[in-house]
């Protein structure tokens, strides 16, 4: 209760002082922003370990798995800032953070079953986790990115538009998060199938068919970056509705499954 509770004031203090130096133009990147990011982050950790961990294994509840979802982007989005500019995209990712630890104090979410992973598995949910976490930052990345073309294109490039990094440098990045979340993802989808047995039994045929989807989605994405050249409003047009695909495999099927047919 108190490590969640410390976390949520430091996401939102580090929040605040986003906006404030996005108000003021200057940079976002600053020591005490790192800082409380940094305290928020650990705190965070901490709170969402005991939520999950129980004395017979792991509990992966809705509400209970939606913090470390959110969180795993953040540690991703927040490493990756330190070299490049991406902190930007931070004024979205951590107020996600700071609602799922919201919602997961005043939530009550004992119906999932607590389950024992042994190392095949357990790699298999870490995997899927970085994946997913790798696709909400393309997908933030994405939207920044379409919100920078609509302004440059309506010839009203001013504001806090100018802290961002060049249009190229933005797609660019988009690129590399999508390669490397296909690539993650690729892995995910391939220990599953060695490790995760009787799908059906399990309840996760769902999951299988909208992770395959969004995996042929963004690989199709690539190959016509590549090939075709696609960029601005196609390419972001392919990167949300590969999400979409990730966001019904996981949450989907576990709002289906949980909170409609009471299922574990």
């Amino acid at each position: 209760m108190i490590p969640s509770s410390l976390s949520i004031l430091c996401y939102s203090a580090a929040w605040i002082l986003l906006i404030r130096r996005l108000q003021l133009r200057q940079s976002l990147a600053s020591p005490l922003i790192t800082t409380l990011i940094c305290l928020a982050l650990s705190l965070n950790a901490w709170a969402i370990f005991a939520q999950i961990h129980v004395a017979n294994g792991y509990q992966f509840g809705f509400f209970k798995v939606a913090p470390l979802f959110f969180w795993a982007a953040n540690v991703l989005i927040f490493l990756s800032s330190l070299k490049k500019p991406l902190h930007s995209l931070l004024l979205f990712t951590l107020p996600l953070s700071l609602l799922a630890s919201l919602t997961s104090l005043l939530v009550a979410d004992s119906s999932a079953t607590p389950i024992a992973l042994g190392p095949g598995l357990l790699a298999h949910v870490l995997l899927s986790l970085i994946a997913y976490s790798l696709m909400l930052a393309a997908l933030f990345q994405a939207l920044m990115l379409a919100y920078q073309n609509q302004k440059l294109r309506s010839k009203h490039p001013g504001g806090w538009l100018r802290l961002l990094p060049p249009l190229q440098t933005m797609e660019a990045l988009l690129f590399e998060l999508l390669w490397a979340g296909e690539l993650v993802l690729t892995v995910a989808i391939i220990s599953g199938g060695l490790f995760v047995e009787n799908l059906l039994a399990q309840h996760l045929a769902q999951k299988t068919v909208f992770s395959l989807l969004a995996w042929a989605t963004y690989a199709l994405l690539l190959w016509g970056r590549h090939a075709r050249g696609w960029r601005g409003a196609a390419a972001m047009r392919w990167t949300f509705a590969g999400f979409a695909f990730l966001l019904l495999a996981y949450f989907g099927s576990k709002l289906v499954l949980e909170l409609i047919l009471q299922r574990a």
